[in-house]
């Protein structure tokens, strides 16, 4: 791949996506394959004026022996330094990027049970830090960079040189900039904006294996694209991104609701699955793949068996119109409409109070992503009795 096209990209997340601010601290959380893009990143925010970049590596494959071979207190063990070293970051201002590549299948073999207890454990140990996350205390992006098994299991072959392509190309991304990025992000607030004006009481969906209907807050706030921190700085937390969203009412949430895409969770795939709701609570669920890990997902804590976000996206998404399963949240969840089960974002509701039960919102130790949109998929907003088209075959009618 190019370097001026990875040095554009780099730039677009670092000025687009955290914003990085001339002696401002930032953190990067990346895999160890993703190291050369990484050296691009970093060399990009010294060149912008970062005070320091802190990046904190992972790698899968030791993680997968860690939940295969270690003992039970070890796999659920999160040593407090390790939360003290992002804390301190963050405490200082400093912006978080976290780079996410795809597994697919590699802890397929790990007992869903070992996972969750891992899982929760960190969900855990990091509450505080994800809370300051999604009340956009310090400004964050997720954005996307190839792995060699990523690459395979999306194409067949461990080449990343195509995935960079359509990497770029879902993020607009070209020779000449991210200046695409920006007009698709105006027109993202343009809809925004019109969701917020009309302040729709509840949304109905139809489609196949799906009949919901989800009740809004009355303070709630649908957000897209461009967000800003407490200071008022705007950032774009995903990238890509295609969806306008906001939180539904914890407990308004009734009907049945099927997957239109596999869901890509700890390194293991679910595919084929449903919920049906009752009072916001998930009462019956199936999955023809990954049933057991879709169970310890719900079973987090109570809220993971609530929705915390209710998302719309148009089926003209560049990611949707590939026609590939990328088995990842970030692009999945942007090829279509999809909700989140857990926590929702408190910046979802105007004037927050503090208190997620008196706003009708959920919250959780977990927020995972699922997509149900597809081209057989309607919505429709309702206010006053009456309803509005949305979303008609997946396309937007507003």
């Amino acid at each position: 791949m190019e370097k001026n096209l990875l040095v554009n990209y780099a730039q677009a997340i670092l000025k687009v996506g955290v914003n990085l601010q001339n002696g401002q601290k930032l953190i990067v959380n990346a895999s160890v394959d993703h190291k050369d893009f990484v050296r691009i990143l970093v060399e990009q925010a010294y060149d912008l004026g970062a005070k320091e970049v802190l990046v904190v590596w992972n790698d899968t494959y030791i993680t997968r022996q860690k939940l295969l071979k270690a003992p039970e207190d070890v796999i659920t063990n999160v040593y407090n330094w390790e939360v003290e070293m992002a804390k301190s970051f963050l405490d200082d201002g400093a912006a978080t990027i976290s780079l996410v590549g795809s597994y697919a299948d590699l802890l397929s073999d790990v007992p869903a049970n070992r996972i969750g207890a891992a899982t929760k454990a960190r969900q855990i140990a990091f509450k505080e830090i994800m809370e300051r996350t999604m009340m956009n205390k310090n400004r964050w992006c997720v954005a996307g960079v190839p792995n060699p098994e990523w690459a395979k299991k999306v194409y067949g072959t461990e080449d990343i040189t195509h995935l960079w392509k359509d990497i770029l190309f879902m993020a607009r991304i070209d020779e000449a900039g991210y200046e695409k990025l920006l007009a698709h992000l105006e027109r993202l607030k343009n809809r925004k904006d019109y969701l917020n004006n009309m302040k729709f009481e509840a949304l109905r969906y139809e489609g196949p294996g799906t009949d919901l209907r989800v009740e809004l807050p009355k303070k709630h706030l649908w957000l897209s694209g461009i967000e800003h921190d407490v200071n008022g700085v705007p950032f774009l937390p995903n990238i890509p991104t295609e969806e306008v969203f906001t939180a539904p009412s914890k407990y308004g949430v009734n009907g049945r609701i099927s997957s239109s895409m596999p869901l890509v969770y700890q390194g293991n795939i679910i595919d084929n699955f449903w919920f049906e709701f009752k009072d916001g609570k998930v009462v019956n669920f199936g999955a023809e793949k990954g049933e057991d890990v879709l169970k310890e997902l719900i079973n987090t804590d109570e809220g993971a068996s609530y929705l915390g976000e209710v998302a719309l996206v148009d089926i003209t998404s560049p990611i949707y119109q590939l026609s590939r399963i990328f088995y990842n949240t970030l692009y999945d969840e942007n090829a279509a409409s999809h909700f989140a089960l857990g926590r929702a974002y408190p910046t979802c509701v105007e004037d927050f109070s503090g208190d997620p039960e008196k706003d009708g919102i959920n919250m959780s130790l977990t927020h995972v992503d699922f997509m149900v949109g597809n081209d057989k998929m309607n919505v429709y907003g309702i206010k006053d009795g009456k309803e509005y088209l949305l979303m008609e075959n997946g396309l937007w009618k507003i």
